[in-house]
């Protein structure tokens, strides 16, 4: 069984706001008071009006993203995190930005490689974003990423929220 996530996560009300007048976004809550706005076809398309430029290291990070990324970590701690796994093997990366700059990253799992002592890619992200592991696993489980295995179903779960 696989998994696969490209997103943006950071504090939900950050988040909504900032991604309010996005075409393609939408935000889904997690836990912690944390929220992701999965990197759709739309929103994707519209960052890289049809060129293959993509962000350093990231399948699906548009080139430019990240400066509105900087911009919005303004106004609190924001991560970008990709995951790609199919029976067990697969890879990971994350950033992160705080105050306008990239202050995480970016960092990257390379498969068949274990991850370091301070965690995967994603879990050093969600920590720099305020997220606490639980007693069952780590931060990634304690914030409800393993809620669906798809970006798709993140992006089926805006349900009746729509896309802003």
């Amino acid at each position: 069984m696989g998994y696969e996530l490209q997103a943006v996560i950071a504090g939900g009300e950050l988040l909504c706001a900032a991604s309010r007048d996005l075409s393609g976004a939408g935000v889904v809550p997690l836990d912690q008071d944390l929220s992701l706005m999965p990197m759709t076809n739309e929103l994707f398309d519209a960052f890289t009006g049809g060129s293959a430029d993509r962000a350093s290291g990231f399948w699906r990070l548009p080139g430019g993203f990240g400066r509105l990324l900087a911009q919005w970590s303004t106004a609190g701690p924001v991560a970008y995190v990709e995951a790609e796994y199919f029976g067990g093997a697969g890879e990971q990366q994350a950033a992160v930005w705080s105050d306008g700059a990239v202050v995480l990253g970016p960092l990257h799992a390379p498969e068949g490689q274990p991850f370091p002592r301070a965690g995967s890619p994603i879990a050093q992200a969600l920590r720099r974003l305020g997220a606490v592991a639980d007693a069952a696993g780590d931060e990634f489980s304690a914030v409800g990423l393993d809620r669906h295995r798809h970006t798709e179903d993140w992006i089926a779960s805006l349900g009746s929220q729509g896309l802003s």
